[in-house]
């Protein structure tokens, strides 16, 4: 019986060369699943930057059909203002210039509501980031580099300019 128990040195090779062969399987299945798990994380990223880039072009598409919009009303405003600028002071024309103003200021609060800023710069240091020179001249009043007349105001949409604020700088 202790012939059965001891191992044949045919036997003990044979055990050895199998168990080195399931280890070396193993280390090829540790090493798949280690390359399977890295490529699945890659394509987790790649997607999750995906859905933010997605995300963000709408956010700026429509940000910008927004102002796209909101710049036609700007150019009513501005009609607006105009028509406003020497209204009639009496009979029917003046009740007519009230309604406009009305019509005018629900315009504007509207705009402003929807995240709309009004840009005027009278008395400010010259930005060619928010505004636009559209001349240059003396002004004793103003110092050189600031604003001394708004022509048409500007508009920020948020932190966005829609429209620079078109105005005279002093020299």
């Amino acid at each position: 019986m202790e012939e059965s128990q001891e191992q044949h040195p045919e036997q003990a090779g044979d055990e050895q060369a199998e168990l080195t062969a399931l280890q070396a399987q193993l280390a090829e299945a540790e090493a798949l699943a280690a390359q399977n798990l890295d490529g699945w994380q890659r394509a987790q990223a790649e997607f999750a930057n995906y859905k933010k880039r997605q995300s963000r072009d709408q956010e700026m598409q429509a940000a910008d059909i927004r102002g796209r919009v909101f710049q036609r009303f700007l150019e009513v405003s501005d009609d607006l203002e105009l028509a406003l600028k020497a209204p009639p002071q009496d009979g029917e024309g003046a009740a007519w210039a009230q309604g406009i103003e009305l019509i005018y200021q629900k315009l504007m609060t509207y705009l402003q509501a929807e995240g709309l800023t009004r840009v005027y710069p009278l008395g400010e240091a010259f930005d060619p980031n928010l505004h636009e020179a559209l001349s240059q001249e003396e002004d004793s009043e103003y110092e050189s580099g600031t604003v001394s007349e708004v022509l048409r105001p500007g508009y920020l949409l948020g932190e966005r300019v829609l429209r620079p604020a078109a105005v005279k700088v002093a020299k």
